[in-house]
């Protein structure tokens, strides 16, 4: 029987596949959605960190291996994940695209984890086009129909609109989640900011089911604050 959504919770992210603390999320998430079955939808948008024509991070540089040093290797190893630094920081909003593609194939959960993989763990260029047809082609997907899709920018638009309702809703940072009833709107969510501890998110799905909620998003701040890029 599927859950009413007044008695569903909705949890909204917006993620880009260049953040490690995006990735490191995911085993919340995960752990979130097996608990509580279909009481609780995992909402993926896109949100590009550095979007053209904006400056990518120097993958070699002071900020990123302190970042990396002191914040998600740390956590990496608290949650039991394997990341290494990657060699390049490219643009990715053609991966925000191929996941979409995905999307539409019935596969987005697959090619979502195999992009992260890609780079977090085997250091591939998110930016080259042979790596994200071989992600697609890993989880099934038709290369060329994925390449097709890319090349006609067939879901630049749907990126950008993800991009354009995080703006509007004040998120300025990935990973954020919106936790609130499946049939309220956006703007009533309660808003998590960084890579947050499962007891954290439990417990504001659990305050979204009671029909509670600590934070708003607009004109407040994110609490609690942890890491962002």
């Amino acid at each position: 029987m599927t859950v009413p959504t007044d008695n569903r919770v909705r949890i909204t992210v917006w993620s880009d596949y260049v953040c490690p603390f995006c990735y490191l999320q995911e085993p919340v998430l995960e752990r979130i959605r097996a608990e509580y079955g279909e009481r609780v939808e995992v909402e993926r948008r896109a949100f590009e960190l550095r979007p053209d024509p904006l400056p990518t991070l120097d993958p070699q540089g002071e900020y990123l291996r302190t970042t990396w040093d002191r914040a998600v290797y740390p956590m990496a190893r608290q949650r039991g994940m394997t990341l290494r630094l990657p060699p390049v920081q490219p643009r990715s909003r053609n991966a925000l695209e191929a996941a979409e593609f995905a999307r539409d194939q019935g596969r987005f959960d697959e090619m979502h984890n195999a992009l992260f993989r890609a780079f977090f763990e085997e250091g591939r260029d998110l930016n080259e086009l042979d790596v994200l047809l071989d992600a697609g082609m890993s989880v099934g997907l038709d290369r060329e129909q994925l390449r097709a899709a890319l090349e006609e920018g067939r879901y630049t638009e749907k990126v950008l609109a993800d991009e354009r309702l995080a703006y509007e809703l004040g998120v300025q940072a990935v990973p954020t989640m919106l936790v609130g009833r499946a049939s309220d709107p956006l703007e009533a969510a309660e808003a998590l900011s960084g890579a947050q501890p499962y007891e954290y998110v439990r417990a504001a799905v659990e305050r979204a089911l009671q029909g509670n909620r600590r934070e708003k998003l607009r004109g407040t701040t994110f609490l609690p604050q942890l890491p962002t890029l």
